[in-house]
């Protein structure tokens, strides 16, 4: 039982490692949902249009408390698990992302007669999981229940992040700057002694601790390098941002920057129209001066002309 728990936990690490590797269609839609399924299904190849499947109890839990019911897998993933096992025997060297790729371009052309079952299957579990929630959240107490929304909240907020660093890809924002030692690991990584990857970086680290200081200069002045490589390149980002109306992407130094400009701009723009309206209120008061003077001239020369 214990091996088949931490099989279907590498299965379940695999199928999320395909999530962050590809984000189109339903592949995107179905992974994102699949941190909180409830049942893995063993399926074997359609026959005539049908999926004979054999539920499988997940082992991860979607909640903290106990016996809290689990999410069922929607349609996709139930045809991703049967075509990921049959497509790994037939193209052994084909890599997880490419052969997550070939799965969800399958299931877009495949028949909506064929999506069928699996539709069925899915809205059956999820009917199951809506009795079992309602019976679960029936029984539960005033603190369990606070301690579930902020279960909830949680979840929440790590999905939003997870989709605005998504967004932040997709938007081509700059990686961030590298600092001198996470040069020097990933230089030194591939040869460092040890079985396991955590062991890989503690033999790095240390190396890097025993590092003369003349030698740890290179890797400090590549890191200042890429530092100016990083703000060069987000100062052009964040001006395309601003171009495209996403100023709520740009840092907030920028954010204040901005915010500057368009004040100091305001004030200009306010001075000149003071300076305009002063400007036509003299050029007014000097044609009123003139207006009157010309009166009076011509008034004069009217009592002339009269008494002559």
């Amino acid at each position: 039982r214990v091996s088949q728990r931490a099989a279907e936990r590498s299965e379940r690490v695999r199928v999320m490692a395909v999530g962050l590797s590809c984000r189109f269609g339903a592949l995107g839609r179905g992974l994102g949902e699949l941190l909180s399924c409830r049942y893995a299904f063993r399926c074997s190849s359609l026959v005539s249009s049908s999926v004979l499947c054999s539920p499988v109890r997940w082992f991860s839990k979607s909640s903290n408390l106990d016996n809290h019911p689990k999410r069922p897998l929607p349609s996709f993933i139930r045809y991703y698990v049967e075509q990921r096992l049959v497509l790994k025997k037939q193209n052994p060297d084909l890599k997880l992302g490419e052969l997550a790729k070939k799965i969800a371009l399958t299931w877009n052309e495949l028949p909506v007669s064929q999506k069928q079952p699996y539709a069925a299957a899915a809205a059956a579990d999820q009917q199951i999981y809506n009795e079992e929630m309602a019976k679960y959240k029936a029984q539960l107490t005033p603190a369990q229940e606070a301690a579930l929304k902020e279960e909830r909240r949680q979840h929440l907020s790590k999905r939003i992040l997870i989709r605005r660093k998504r967004e932040l890809t997709m938007l081509g924002k700059p990686k961030r700057s590298r600092s001198a030692v996470n040069i020097f690991v990933s230089e030194h990584f591939h040869e460092a002694e040890g079985i396991s990857m955590l062991a890989k970086m503690k033999k790095t680290y240390e190396e890097w601790k025993q590092l003369p200081i003349s030698q740890k200069q290179t890797y400090v002045q590549l890191a200042e390098d890429d530092k100016v490589r990083y703000e060069n390149e987000m100062t052009a980002w964040e001006e395309q941002m601003i171009e495209v109306g996403r100023e709520d992407l740009i840092r907030h130094k920028q954010k204040e920057r901005l915010k500057r400009q368009r004040v100091a701009k305001g004030k200009k723009t306010v001075e000149r129209i003071f300076s305009n309206k002063k400007t036509s209120d003299v050029q007014a008061s000097l044609g009123s001066h003139r207006t009157s003077f010309l009166e009076t001239r011509r008034e004069s020369m009217r009592t002339r002309t009269a008494e002559e």
